[in-house]
């Protein structure tokens, strides 16, 4: 039996978690309090393969009861029961967005601001999250990837890493992203642009990836930068980053930069990587046309 405990910083998308892991026949049961768990764990355990998935949803709701949760895992631990920690984890600043869109109160902030109740919280939660077992930070992460990866974990049973990478195509002429992490200029690179045939295609289109990787230097290009990423990450990794946003520019972020980025994100997922895909600006030329 797979039996997941969901917990993480409010706001952060533990009860969407839920809701994904309900759709691929996970028995699931929100916000019970932590002493609860070792004699439930024995019920579903009990049932003979009645259960074969279960998660339970654990969060800074059950007050002073959400002190007993270490002291519970260890119980359940001594029983013989196996368990994995799902973490959902996102930035201060987009936790404060989310709250500030929804008009809701912080469950830690009743009489204060969002910001002191978000730094209680992560107080309270750093050490449960020093043993979680997958971690997600949401705060770059669509609803949609969100549920992608939570399949990725516990219904295919994907090797999953807690560092998601977002590689990222985009124009210079349009800004570099602001939540870059690493920023990759590929204006070196013949462009497409002045080729009458592939100006009104990108990089998503055959024949403009296949003019651009059919360079020497686009090929080296890459293979050093994902030399280099594999250095990186489990570097990253190890000092519990667990977002990294790698941008790769072109002029108008319509067809090299477009065509690195499938590349890299090719490459990385090939490697069993966390990865995510994102074109900020390879329709913009069209839009601005039309």
């Amino acid at each position: 039996m797979r039996f997941v405990i969901v917990t993480g910083m409010s706001g952060a998308g533990k009860t969407s978690a839920l809701k994904f892991l309900e759709d691929i026949n996970y028995f699931c049961v929100d916000n019970m309090p932590p002493a609860l768990l070792p004699k439930f764990a024995e019920l579903c355990y009990e049932q003979d393969g009645g259960f074969e998935r279960v998660a339970i949803g654990i969060d800074i709701r059950g007050g002073k009861l959400f002190y007993d949760l270490f002291s519970v895992l260890f119980e359940m631990q001594e029983n013989g029961y196996d368990y994995e920690i799902l973490f959902l984890d996102a930035s201060d600043s987009v936790l404060i967005k989310r709250y500030k869109e929804t008009r809701r109160s912080h469950p830690l902030s009743r009489r204060g601001s969002i910001e002191e109740g978000i730094s209680k919280e992560r107080e309270m939660l750093r050490e449960v999250k020093a043993k979680a077992t997958y971690i997600i930070d949401t705060s770059k992460v669509l609803t949609r990837e969100l549920k992608e990866q939570i399949n990725r974990i516990f219904q295919d049973d994907e090797k999953f890493e807690s560092l998601v990478i977002t590689v990222c195509s985009f124009g210079f002429k349009y800004g570099i992203p602001a939540d870059s992490d690493l920023v990759f200029d590929v204006r070196f690179l013949p462009n497409p642009y002045y080729i009458p045939e592939l100006k009104e295609l990108s990089g998503n289109d055959s024949p403009v990836s296949d003019y651009v990787m059919s360079f020497a230097e686009s090929r080296e290009f890459l293979d050093k930068l994902v030399d280099m990423l594999e250095f990186l990450i489990p570097h990253y990794i190890k000092e519990g980053k667990n977002s990294l946003v790698i941008s790769i520019g072109c002029t108008g972020g319509k067809h090299r930069s477009v065509t690195l980025a499938n590349a890299l994100f090719t490459e990385l997922c090939q490697k069993e990587h966390t990865v995510l895909l994102k074109h900020n600006d390879v329709e913009k030329d069209a839009k601005r046309k039309g």
